[in-house]
């Protein structure tokens, strides 16, 4: 068995915000649409006050409530744990929406552009029309993920089967792979740090790990 995951080190993290950018300009998002993001939050009491930036986005969850809610079963499940959405299925009801407990889809009812009514050139070489009125996430870049695969790549080793924010990280603070792959560089990571996943109380059980400390919990 497969499942990818994504790994935060919130210790190496900049705030940066270069895994938004490469995201937003690889998937083509809308204004208003981010599916990668980076929170910057405040840790810590007066007079001991840091910041922390944590990557954030769809946790592709091994229980998701998006797909439970999803009324035509445009949310799916891939085997290796990619949860996707099918743009010819989905409705626009936002149900899936209300139901993910980590505010990481967005629907547009109508074309949305940079500046104003007009799209640029580049905004109208790339429009996706079945985007419009459909649910959207981070999909962990599944189209690379499989056409890298399929050229017998590694996702999380080799760059051109690897998610585009991991590649854009200049700081070395995201990772992805396979955390079945007991020998591999995701099961060493989480092995070595301490490490947290969002809502775990919720059951969902995220596919989107953060290190924040050295040794094993």
């Amino acid at each position: 068995m497969t499942r990818y995951v994504m790994v935060a080190d919130l210790r190496r993290c900049v705030g940066c915000q270069t895994c938004t950018a490469a995201c937003k300009e690889g998937n083509a998002t809308p204004p208003g649409v981010q599916w990668r993001r980076v929170l910057d939050l405040e840790a810590g009491t007066y007079p001991e006050v840091s910041r922390v930036f944590v990557p954030f986005g769809c946790q592709h969850c091994a229980n998701p409530p998006c797909l439970e809610v999803c009324p035509s079963t445009a949310t799916k499940q891939r085997e290796d744990g990619i949860i996707t959405i099918d743009d010819d299925l989905c409705i626009g009801c936002s149900y899936c929406i209300m139901a993910c407990p980590y505010d990481a889809r967005s629907l547009i009812d109508q074309p949305r552009y940079a500046f104003g009514e007009m799209p640029t050139e580049a905004e109208a070489a790339r429009l996706n029309k079945s985007a419009v009125g459909v649910a959207s996430k981070c999909t962990f870049c599944a189209g690379r993920i499989d056409a890298g695969t399929a050229r017998g790549l590694v996702p999380g080793r080799d760059p051109e089967a690897t998610p585009l924010c991991v590649n854009a990280c200049i700081s070395g603070a995201l990772s992805f792979g396979d955390i079945e792959d007991e020998s591999g560089p995701i099961a060493a990571l989480l092995a070595e740090n301490r490490w947290f996943r969002l809502q775990e109380r919720e059951g969902t059980e995220p596919g989107f790990y953060y290190i924040w400390d050295k040794g094993t919990l």
